[in-house]
C-alpha cells in the first residue's frame, strides 16, 4: 500500500479488505489473550483473598470468554481460498408444483434473515413468483466478509415435512429445494473471455419483485451461453443496461466456476480418485409434522427449535459443518 502506484492497481480494493481483515483477526486475538491475563489475575487475587463478587465477575468474564474462544475457532477454519468472497445463492423449487414453490420462500426467507443477522447486504439479482404461492426460483448476491465462507456448506438439498396448507385434506407432504451457493470471483483474476457470437440476449417485462418503475419497461436481461447452455437473468435494476452488466459479471463467475470444476475433476482423475460426487444428495430435514426436528445428515446435529432455525439463526449447523471440515 505504500507503493507510489498502490491506487492505480485493479485489486487495490481487494488488498485494502485483506489488510482490514486480517488487522481485525489480530485485534480480536490481542483481544482475548488482554482478558484471559486479566481473569487470571482476578483468579490469583481469590487464592489470596476470597470475594464473593469477584468470583461472580470471574465466572461471567469465563462465560464471554469461552464464546469469543469458540468464535475464533471458527473464524480460523474459513481459510480455504475463496472464504472470504461474497456469494451468490441460487434457490430453485423441486417437483411438487405449489408446496415446493412456498418451501423454497420460506429458504429464501431463512437466508435473508440469516444475512441481516450477520449484517450482510443483499442484492437481488432475480426473483420469479410461483404461479400460486411462493417463488419458482430467486438468485441473489451476499455481500460480506467471509459470505461464501459460512453459507457454501448449504449448498444441495433442503427437503421439508409438514401438514401442506394447500391442501384441503390437510394432509403431510414432503417438498424439496435446491440451494446452489458460489463464490464471487475476484475479476481481476478471471481471465474468462466471452464472445458475442456465443451469447443471446434476451429482454423482457421484469415480473418480480422490484421497485417502482421495474415492472413497466423492458428492463429485464436474460443471456444464455450457447457452449454451455448457462442461463442467467437480472431484472432487478431500472436500466436495461445496467442489468445486463450485472448478468455478464454473474455469467463470467459462472464460466469461472466451470473450469475450476474441470480442473479440480481432471486432478482427480490424473490421481485416481474416481469417487462420485452427487450434486443432488439431501442435506438437511425440516420435519415440522408429526413432530418438530430439524436434522442436518452430514453432521447429525438436530435441533427441536424449528421457528429459530427458520427465522435465521443458521449458527449450530454452519458452525459444525465448518468444524468437521464438511465441503
Amino acid at each position: 500500500m505504500n507503493d507510489i502506484n498502490f491506487w492505480n492497481r485493479n485489486d487495490s480494493d481487494q488488498i485494502i479488505n485483506e489488510l482490514n481483515s486480517l488487522k481485525n483477526d489480530l485485534d480480536r486475538v490481542s483481544k482475548l489473550m488482554n482478558d484471559i491475563n486479566e481473569n487470571l489475575e482476578m483468579a490469583n487475587m481469590l487464592k489470596v483473598e476470597y470475594d464473593e463478587d469477584i468470583k461472580n465477575m470471574l465466572e461471567e468474564n469465563i462465560s464471554i470468554i469461552d464464546k469469543s474462544l469458540e468464535e475464533l475457532e471458527l473464524l480460523i477454519t474459513l481459510n480455504e481460498p475463496y472464504d472470504k468472497c461474497d456469494s451468490i445463492i441460487e434457490i430453485h423449487p423441486g417437483a411438487g408444483g405449489t408446496e415446493s414453490c412456498d418451501w423454497a420462500n420460506m429458504l429464501y426467507r431463512m437466508y435473508t434473515r440469516y444475512c441481516e443477522k450477520k449484517n450482510y447486504k443483499i442484492e437481488l439479482l432475480d426473483y420469479q413468483d410461483g404461479d400460486e404461492a411462493g417463488l419458482k426460483s430467486v438468485s441473489f448476491i451476499v455481500h460480506g466478509l467471509n459470505s461464501y465462507g459460512y453459507l457454501k456448506n448449504e449448498k444441495g438439498v433442503h427437503r421439508l415435512i409438514r401438514l401442506s396448507p394447500f391442501d384441503s385434506n390437510n394432509r403431510r407432504h414432503t417438498s424439496f429445494a435446491s440451494i446452489d451457493v458460489t463464490p464471487v470471483y475476484n475479476t481481476s483474476d478471471i481471465n474468462i473471455e466471452i464472445n458475442e457470437t456465443d451469447i443471446r440476449v434476451d429482454v423482457y417485462r421484469s415480473s418480480g419483485k422490484g421497485g417502482q418503475g421495474v415492472n413497466t419497461t423492458d428492463s429485464a436481461v436474460r443471456i444464455t451461453h450457447i457452449p454451455t447452455k448457462i442461463v442467467v437473468t437480472c431484472q432487478n435494476e431500472r436500466s436495461q443496461i445496467r442489468n445486463k452488466e450485472i448478468a455478464l459479471n454473474v455469467l463470467k463467475n459462472k464460466l469461472y466456476q466451470l473450469e475450476l470444476e474441470k480442473r479440480e475433476k481432471e486432478l482427480k482423475e490424473f490421481k485416481g480418485d474416481n469417487a462420485d460426487i452427487n450434486f443432488g444428495s439431501q442435506i438437511r430435514t425440516y420435519t415440522l409434522h408429526p413432530y418438530s426436528l430439524i436434522k442436518d445428515h452430514r453432521t447429525n446435529v438436530e435441533t427441536g427449535n424449528v421457528t429459530k432455525v427458520l427465522d435465521g439463526d443458521l449458527d449450530l449447523f454452519i458452525s459444525e459443518c465448518l468444524k468437521r471440515g464438511i465441503k
